[in-house]
Parts: structure tokens; C-alpha cells; sequence
């Protein structure tokens, strides 16, 4: 049997990802989300709150990066997911945590961030669900650590962790299970 639970955003897993921005000082802004992702080849989507002080400064600057953090960073990124700042100047700053300015976008790269999408602010649609962001991705860029024999990027090194909406908890990912278009290959022969 199974239960009820009405509307809620019950789906797992949700992403985590750090956006980072500029503020109109040149200072580090870095926020933490779950509602969004790929939506196109080349583009992400991000939903969000446009009382953000991220909001504005993709506003203002038409960048941002996007990146993936891992577990060794599960603290400093929970944190900036907490803490906002538009009430907090030095929020960055207390992470301890590293950024340099990206050679492509208007954004910061968070240097302890194994994969970093750096992007173009596309399209801001103001919805009644919420603001919808559309970046174009222009580069990406991987730590060497988080790279395989062959250079390509093993999702198993990120050491990424997903957010659990129903229980307000994150959960390590990285455990290959199967093979995309091959696991279930032996059903077409049915």
C-alpha cells in the first residue's frame, strides 16, 4: 500500500549546486541550490527565490559559475545554503574557502569545487511559481583529482552528495551501479 502525501517536491535525488557570483563590490558571492539543472546541450536552468542577493548580482553581471561541491566541503556548503548575504558581508570570507575570478564569465571559481560550470546569464523569467534562470554554459572546468586514466571526468571522485527534500538530509553519491543505454540493453530483445 501506499501512502498519501498530497504536493510536496518530493523528488529524489536533488542536486546540489553552488552559484557564484560578484557582488557590486567585487566581493565573493556564493549560494547553495537544489531546484534546478541541464536543460539543453548547452544550458542550465535555475529556479529561485528573487529576493536572493545571487539574483541581483546575475542581474547586474549576466554571470555566474556553477559548480558541484564535494563531501570534504559538505560543511562550508551547507552553510552558504544557510546563511545569506543580504544580511551577512562576510559570508564567503568565513567558509575559508578559495575563489578565483573565471578568465571566461563576470564570476567567481571556487577553487575547492571539483566541477565548475562557468556561464552566461541567458534569460531571467519571472514566473508565479518563481524566477526562472536560463545560463548558457560556456566551459567547463574539472579539477585534475577528480579525472580519470583517460582524462574524462569520474563522477565517483566528485564525491557529490544529493539533497533529500523529505528529510531535509544529503546523501554521498558516487557508487557506479550500471551503464546508461547498456544495463537494460538485453530487454529490447524481448
Amino acid at each position: 500500500m501506499k501512502k498519501d502525501f498530497g504536493v510536496k517536491p518530493y523528488l529524489f535525488p536533488m542536486p546540489t549546486y553552488m552559484i557564484g557570483t560578484y557582488n557590486e563590490n567585487d566581493t565573493v558571492d556564493v549560494m547553495m541550490m537544489a531546484w534546478g539543472g541541464i536543460c539543453a546541450e548547452d544550458m542550465v536552468a535555475l529556479n529561485l527565490e528573487a529576493d536572493h542577493k545571487t539574483v541581483a548580482n546575475l542581474r547586474a553581471r549576466g554571470a555566474f559559475t556553477l559548480a558541484v561541491p564535494g563531501t570534504d566541503t559538505l560543511a562550508e556548503s551547507d552553510f552558504l545554503g544557510i546563511a545569506t548575504s543580504n544580511k551577512m558581508a562576510d559570508k564567503f570570507e568565513r567558509t575559508g574557502l578559495h575563489a578565483v575570478k573565471s578568465s571566461r564569465v563576470d564570476a567567481p571559481i571556487i577553487e575547492e569545487y571539483p566541477v565548475t560550470l562557468e556561464c552566461t546569464v541567458e534569460k531571467m523569467e519571472d514566473e508565479p511559481y518563481g524566477l526562472r534562470v536560463l545560463g548558457r554554459i560556456v566551459n567547463v572546468l574539472a579539477d585534475e583529482k577528480v579525472l580519470d586514466e583517460k582524462g574524462n571526468i569520474d563522477a565517483a571522485k566528485i564525491q557529490a552528495f544529493a539533497f533529500d527534500q523529505m528529510q531535509n538530509g544529503y546523501y554521498a553519491m558516487g557508487e557506479k551501479v550500471g551503464q546508461a543505454w547498456h544495463s537494460g540493453a538485453g530487454l529490447m530483445k524481448k
